[in-house]
């Protein structure tokens, strides 16, 4: 008896103390792990819901929930609460394929135990029943959805049992990392070889999918992959996708997209992908070889000679990228938050970005994509904190992350937009023969969306009647290309923003290729979503986004004078940078009980309390009036809310490289002691209702990030300049002239 009180004495406080019991024989013993892992997720669960521990929004909670559910082998729960997170995750189904493997791999484990019958074929029912239930738009994801990398997630197991070597107690986040890492095994494992078997049949029976190398007249060969359904037997516009992220299962999926919607699905990979025997240098061929591929494409006998594009990122650029040598059957492009090379990617506003190497590892390393190397966050970071620490030249991110890269030293070669960047897109006057329809789609959280508008800017400036039109809502990079998730960033999106955004290309599509149906929601050329609204707005021009602006001056609010009105005497705001000081203390302000704001490296301006609602929409603008102790410097500044609630929002962000503030393709270096004015473009737009009681904040100051160049302001290329350049620290004057000026809506 006695016992019996200490072993439960012992579990409360290991309860108590966030940590559970989990022998140390579980780590080398499968049968023991086994037995283990069911009671381990119930203790996890009941821990889930905590205060301490219950994740910030709902669709995290449910995706613990439901895996831990999985572990604990209550599959009927766990189905229950998939469905749910999917409906907390998107609107109007458009997640149903959401963590497809997981919820057969349940349905499995139900039928098996229901009808006695064995896992294979119980696995048969679960994956032909699910399959059938799909849309046709959703059933083009379940290739890619069970492609789980089966060996990845048996190391990443391993790995987490090995952290508990020794140990016979766990504590809360260790378990649930196990958990997860144990279900992840166990699924695709159990069902990874006889799925896809089972999801080839199915795909037979409804589309003919063809895979082929082509020759260009260079020499150049590239690999195609074409999709129509097979009840499609007449000629058909085809929609391109040129595709540098290759593989056979996600070519095919992209294609069948198309196909789906009752067009022939065409997706050609980048030189050096897949079958092509050349040597693979992202972005640099892309306007040259798709003209060829867009005239091959229009000879075939499934093509009815009309070729449309869509795609996002990579795929947006080429878009643009095939616009600069416009082919006759190109009819259309539908650019999906499109990268700006040479503008937002590798470099935003000039200041080239650490993750550059990164994702050129991750395009070049194979012949398709090396995802293992991507996704291994914890590796990046460590990377780019010991380029930090090293204070080395940022030329030396390439050997640090491994090895010397050719691309990566060619891309710093080029700080300003030069004939480099400009020859592999639409540049000036090029976008004056851009007459074909576009549809540009973007995100105000989208990390390209300087660069989708860049060339929506460039177009309308060149072109005099372009036919081109804009959506814009709170999307991020991957909503902008594929439907609005019903959070961005933990905050709510209006239910009217939950668009798939899928459906209104292909809808673009039939208006186009088919003269259907203009899609409803282009009700002008340019329609964005105002947040906090419920509304979109349709207006004829980007510059009608807003109808006013409010000048934030960069001053002194004493007397409680307004933020929003220019000071009557010259004055500055003095701040002190340290480059060689690489673990500064993090800062934060207060700006209520409730939230606070980072302000490492800033400055901190706010407003008075607002005292009527306000519409902010559009980009941030304005000018800074500073003196500098060096020559170049890069600046960075952020817009956020105060909301009535003391919550703090992030509205809109601006990074550039001062030096090539006014011309982004010739370097002006700053004159140390001179008062200078650095301009504001390229800053990120938004739309948002701001509301009675707000207060806005403005932060400046200068970048100084693992994420970014440091640009120690001696005159020299950034990229080769080092620590011992840094000597005295970056003292600038902000003039309380300075202002930011926010764009403001009225009906």
């Amino acid at each position: 008896m006695k016992f019996k009180i200490l072993l439960a004495l012992i579990f409360v406080n290991l309860m108590q103390a966030q940590k559970f019991y989990f022998p140390k024989t579980a780590i080398t013993d499968s049968v023991v792990l086994e037995k283990q892992m069911p009671t381990l997720a119930l203790q996890v669960i009941s821990q889930l819901q905590t205060k301490k521990n219950k994740p910030k929004n709902n669709v995290d909670f449910l995706d613990n929930l439901f895996r831990l559910q999985m572990v604990a082998k209550d599959y009927k729960s766990s189905i229950s609460t998939l469905s749910d997170h999917r409906n907390e995750y998107a609107d109007h189904n458009m997640a149903g394929n959401k963590a497809l493997a997981f919820e057969i791999y349940s349905m499995t484990k139900l039928i098996e135990k229901d009808s006695k019958t064995s896992f294979p074929s119980a696995l048969k029912t679960a994956f032909n029943t699910k399959y059938e239930s799909l849309s046709d738009p959703l059933i083009t994801k379940v290739g890619p959805g069970l492609d789980g990398d089966i060996n990845e997630y048996k190391k990443a197991l391993k790995t987490a049992l090995i952290k508990q070597k020794d140990k016979d107690s766990i504590e809360y986040a260790s378990a649930l990392a196990l958990c997860k890492s144990y279900i992840n095994y166990k699924t695709y494992s159990s069902i990874k070889q006889q799925s896809m078997q089972l999801f080839k049949v199915k795909e037979q029976e409804k589309f003919i999918v063809e895979t082929q190398k082509i020759t260009l007249k260079n020499g150049t060969t590239l690999t195609v992959t074409v999709a129509r359904k097979k009840e499609n037997t007449s000629p058909l516009p085809v929609i391109l996708i040129n595709n540098i992220y290759a593989g056979e299962l996600i070519d095919a999926s992209i294609a069948k997209k198309a196909a789906v919607y009752n067009y022939v699905g065409a997706v050609v990979n980048t030189r050096g992908k897949r079958d092509s025997e050349d040597i693979n240098n992202p972005f640099e061929h892309e306007s040259q070889d798709l003209y060829e591929v867009i005239d091959w494409i229009s000879k075939q006998p499934w093509s009815n000679g009309k070729v449309g594009m869509m795609g996002g990122s990579y795929l947006g650029f080429s878009q643009w990228a095939a616009a600069k040598k416009l082919h006759p059957a190109l009819k259309t492009i539908v650019p999906q938050v499109s990268v700006g090379i040479g503008i937002d990617y590798p470099a935003q506003n000039n200041v080239f970005m650490s993750y550059m190497m990164r994702w050129i590892r991750f395009v070049t390393n194979n012949k398709l994509t090396d995802d293992a190397d991507f996704n291994n966050y914890t590796k990046w970071d460590s990377i780019n904190t010991a380029w930090y620490k090293s204070g080395k030249s940022f030329r030396a991110l390439d050997t640090i992350s491994g090895k010397p890269n050719k691309i990566f030293q060619r891309w710093l070669d080029h700080p300003g937009y030069d004939q480099y960047w400009q020859k592999m897109v639409p540049y000036k006057n090029d976008f004056a023969n851009i007459n074909i329809p576009i549809l540009t789609t973007t995100g105000y959280y989208d990390a390209d969306q300087i660069g989708a508008l860049y060339y929506y800017k460039e177009h309308h400036k060149y072109n005099k009647k372009p036919n081109h039109y804009l959506v814009i809502g709170p999307y991020d990079h991957a909503a902008a290309q594929s439907y609005g998730y019903n959070y961005a960033y933990g905050n709510l999106i209006d239910p009217v923003a939950r668009i798939s955004i899928d459906e209104l290309a292909f809808s673009w599509f039939d208006y186009i290729l088919k003269n259907g149906k203009k899609p409803d929601l282009l009700q002008d050329k340019v329609n964005f979503q105002v947040m906090n609204t419920n509304a979109w707005k349709h207006v004829s021009t980007l510059d009608k986004m807003h109808s006013s602006t409010l000048k934030f001056y960069l001053r002194d609010r004493k007397n409680n004078v307004s933020a929003f009105e220019k000071p009557s005497l010259e004055g500055f705001t003095q701040q002190t940078i340290d480059f060689k000081d690489r673990a500064p203390k993090e800062l934060y302000h207060k700006v209520s009980t409730q939230d606070s704001v980072n302000v490492t490296n800033y400055m901190y301006f706010e407003s008075e309390v607002l005292d009527k609602d306000i519409i902010l929409s559009g980009n941030l603008s304005g000018v800074f009036n500073v003196s500098v102790n060096k020559k170049d410097f890069d600046s960075s500044t952020q817009l956020y809310q105060v909301q009535p609630d003391g919550k703090i929002f992030s509205l809109s962000t601006h990074l550039v490289r001062t030096s090539y503030a006014k011309d982004n393709s010739v370097r002006q270096l700053l004159k140390p002691g001179k008062k200078e004015q650095i301009p504001i473009k390229n800053s990120m737009f938004m739309s948002k209702k701001i509301e009675k009681g707000s207060k806005l904040i403005v932060l400046v100051g200068a970048n100084r990030s693992k994420n970014w160049q440091v640009n120690y302001g001696t005159g020299k290329n950034v990229s080769d300049e080092t620590i011992q350049d840094a000597k005295e620290p970056l003292e600038i004057k902000w003039y309380n002239s300075s202002y930011v000026e926010i764009p403001v809506y009225k009906d």
